[in-house]
């Protein structure tokens, strides 16, 4: 059965200092076994990289299904994937399917600190900057600029992608294994069918023109 997609409340939340925040994935980390290479650490299938794991090596309390303002794209080359990445650009226009996955902010900055190439652990980050002004800049590299799209049930949701914007860098397709990774996520999250996420996908700058809609249509087929 299809449920719809929450809907984030753009105003910013008022507390400063949350223990829970809502980790808004649109990239592999929409699913729930890539994601718990971040969490529990080790290497997921298809990737080169294994993750050392968060602190609280908890998984997420809850995850649910959400639309984000903006757009999602594939840029840079991943030595992980051997393929581009997915970006957020919250100023561009469209909408960008995603899950959220209800964490307590220590494993947020863990998690976060992990696609920084950094390791987990220490203080973590200072949330006070993202949560007051919905976007803080912690280096030049990609996903280290951390968003802050609003609150979902009072609490905070929060992502990272790149300072730049959509339009700033050249395309790169993504790899198999990413794009399969991203498209079961959002599939298993129920919120949308085979098709919606199959056409969404192949129409991101970067997919579109190298995985079509009917090629991730069978993919996805093939996985279920």
């Amino acid at each position: 059965m299809v449920t719809a997609p929450r809907r984030i409340d753009p105003v910013l939340p008022g507390d400063r200092r949350p223990g829970l925040v809502w980790y808004t994935s649109y990239g592999s980390n929409t699913h729930l076994g890539r994601l718990a290479a971040y969490l529990r650490g080790g290497r997921p299938a298809g990737a080169r990289r294994r993750y050392p794991g968060c602190r609280d090596r908890t998984m997420p309390a809850r995850s649910l299904p959400v639309e984000l303002d903006g757009a999602m794209y594939f840029a840079t080359r991943s030595p992980v994937w051997q393929g581009g990445r997915a970006f957020y650009d919250p100023g561009a226009d469209g909408r960008v399917l995603a899950r959220a996955h209800l964490v307590t902010a220590g494993q947020f900055a863990d998690i976060a600190a992990q696609e920084m190439y950094r390791e987990p652990g220490g203080d973590g980050f200072d949330l006070t900057d993202v949560l007051t002004r919905g976007r803080a800049v912690l280096g030049g590299g990609r996903y280290e600029t951390l968003v802050c799209a609003g609150q979902l049930d009072g609490l905070p949701a929060l992502t990272f992608t790149a300072p730049w914007g959509m339009h700033d860098v050249p395309w790169v397709a993504p790899s198999l294994p990413y794009v399969r990774f991203l498209a079961a996520g959002l599939l298993s999250a129920g919120a949308w069918d085979l098709t919606a996420v199959a056409g969404y996908v192949a129409a991101c700058p970067g997919a579109a023109g190298h995985w079509s809609a009917g090629d991730l249509t069978a993919l996805l087929g093939r996985n279920g």
